[in-house]
């Protein structure tokens, strides 16, 4: 069941999925060049990660495989985190985007965090 509250959906599959999204929609409309390219790609892997692994740890066989997997979107989400960063740095006409993205970012490995501390 999806739960809203201040306009923020926590049914976190889809959350994560939309989030994945953003990153890809915002990536298209970066400059390309030698600088922004190789984040670009660093940024689109661990940003989608995040969403495909929290599908993942929801189909895990054991509590130890889903805590894992858990564990992974928490690192994929703090990666993602240090590329948003970056890449603000090198298109700053586009900070603020990748400010709300970080944002989210954030948020995520804040969730991810407190699920993996609740696992036992």
């Amino acid at each position: 069941m999806n739960k809203i509250l201040n306009n923020k959906i926590y049914d976190l599959e889809e959350r994560t999925a939309k989030f994945a999204e953003e990153i890809i929609e915002l990536c298209k409309k970066v400059p390309k060049n030698a600088v922004t390219l190789p984040i670009i790609n660093q940024l689109v892997k661990s940003g989608t990660s995040v969403g495909a692994n929290y599908a993942e740890a929801n189909g895990a066989s054991s509590k130890k495989d889903f805590k894992n997997k858990i564990f992974i979107c928490k690192k994929e989400s703090k990666e993602t985190m240090y590329w948003l960063r970056i890449l603000a740095k090198a298109t700053e006409e586009l900070a603020d985007d990748w400010r709300k993205l970080w944002k989210e970012s954030q948020e995520l490995t804040l969730i991810f965090s407190k699920i993996a501390i609740n696992t036992r």
